[in-house]
């Protein structure tokens, strides 16, 4: 693919993320003209909005996994980890905003977020192996807070970069579940 058609494609997806999440009704032709380019190019490349929805999320786990690759949740240390994994998983909910719920239904979707979940979960236990967390606390309970939290910050801390935002995430994530 040329630079400039990748670009295309790209702003087309983020875009389209973005306006998904905003209306889930958004048409192709609106997601054309925020992004800048003509229907018929996003239709030469996506045939229909159903395949230009599971691109955006493709897009989506594609982003969270490198998130999840770069923030070395398994060689790391636990406090440098978490930060890494909190500011690269602001960015991917800030870039794309779009929610799986939708496409959940599908089994090669499911299957990836599910890997992405069991190995935060991992890393979870072993921050709290390595006295980082505090035991004790409900199986699988730190990871939906920790989502939740990721969520709230994309959205209701703006101002902020994803890592001054992580900050605050962090100490709040930790105030919570941190060792005492």
């Amino acid at each position: 693919m040329r630079a400039d058609a990748a670009r295309n494609v790209e702003l087309v997806l983020t875009t389209g993320a973005r306006m998904l999440a905003q209306d889930p009704a958004a048409s192709i032709a609106a997601i054309a003209a925020e992004a800048g380019v003509d229907r018929r190019t996003v239709y030469r490349r996506f045939a229909s909005r159903d395949e230009l929805l599971a691109a955006v999320y493709q897009a989506r786990l594609d982003a969270i996994e490198a998130a999840i690759e770069a923030a070395r949740l398994r060689e790391a240390p636990a406090p440098v980890a978490l930060h890494r994994y909190v500011e690269g998983i602001i960015e991917v909910n800030r870039t794309w905003p779009v929610e799986l719920t939708r496409m959940r239904a599908e089994p090669a979707i499911r299957e990836r977020r599910q890997r992405a979940i069991v190995e935060v979960d991992a890393f979870l236990r072993r921050a709290t192996d390595e006295g980082l967390m505090r035991p004790g606390m409900p199986d699988g309970w730190a990871g939906v807070v920790l989502g939740n939290l990721l969520h709230l910050a994309a959205q209701e801390m703006s101002e902020l970069t994803a890592a001054q935002a992580a900050d605050v995430l962090v100490t709040t994530f930790l105030d919570g579940f941190g060792a005492r």
